[in-house]
């Protein structure tokens, strides 16, 4: 017997029309359930970010557009191995902050840079896993064609050349590369992802660490063996852009 089996659609949705406009209807959006909930999965992933050593004292940084002008973000100066949903923060697409106890993480303006450029961008991911950071800190694409799941799943990676982080100046070359890319290496700094929704940014992240470090290990044993380029093409319908 056959089953359909539905893939969850786990992009954040919002009714425009029903936008928070006043300062109290933005606090009172902040503290709904829905936002509720996706605070509570953001300090999730960053207790799974820090588990794995992505984030090294307070660093990286997670972010959700909930609003045509409205995303929700971490703070600065906090763990991502220790947050709690009283952490988080709104702020809007220039980066002002609208709601939260606690300041703003400073690099969310690379995140806005690219949701501002790239529509398909709900999502964003900044961490520095070690083994895909050695290669943004050597100014170094991994290679490709190794395995399907960084063909289908990351594709090429872009490259933002390193500016200081927080300015607007940096933000701009991450936004640019962020447009045709949704794994960006942030050079000399570390890695964005970016997508749909979350998790699925952070599943990225997760994909290109696993690539890099793979790729490093089979150097040690003569080196990674590269898919034919026939076989690589078989890979191109599966890879759904940012998702």
């Amino acid at each position: 017997m056959s089953r359909d089996y539905i893939v969850p659609d786990k992009t954040y949705n919002w009714d425009a029309s029903r936008a928070p406009k006043t300062q109290s209807e933005i606090e009172a959006y902040f503290i709904s359930p829905e936002i509720e909930a996706l605070k509570k999965l953001i300090c999730d992933l960053g207790r799974r970010s820090y588990s794995k050593n992505f984030n090294d004292g307070n660093g990286g940084n997670f972010s959700v557009k909930v609003g045509d002008n409205l995303v929700l973000c971490t703070p600065t100066m906090v763990s991502k191995g220790s947050m709690t949903p009283a952490d988080m923060c709104f702020v809007d697409l220039d980066g002002n902050q609208l709601a939260g106890s606690r300041k703003r993480t400073s690099e969310i303006l690379a995140h806005l840079a690219i949701m501002k450029r790239q529509p398909l961008c709900r999502a964003c991911c900044h961490a520095h896993p070690p083994h895909a950071t050695a290669y943004a800190l050597a100014g170094i694409r991994p290679p490709r064609n190794i395995n399907p799941e960084t063909e289908i799943f990351i594709g090429e990676v872009g490259m933002a050349e390193y500016g200081t982080p927080g300015t607007q100046s940096m933000a701009d070359k991450v936004g640019e590369a962020g447009v045709d890319h949704d794994c960006v290496f942030m050079l000399n700094h570390g890695i964005m992802t970016w997508a749909c929704d979350i998790e699925t940014a952070f599943w990225k992240m997760e994909n290109i660490e696993a690539h890099c470090y793979t790729v490093m290990l089979a150097a040690r044993i003569g080196g990674a063996k590269q898919v034919s380029a026939e076989k690589v093409e078989e890979l191109r319908p599966l890879r759904r852009f940012g998702k």
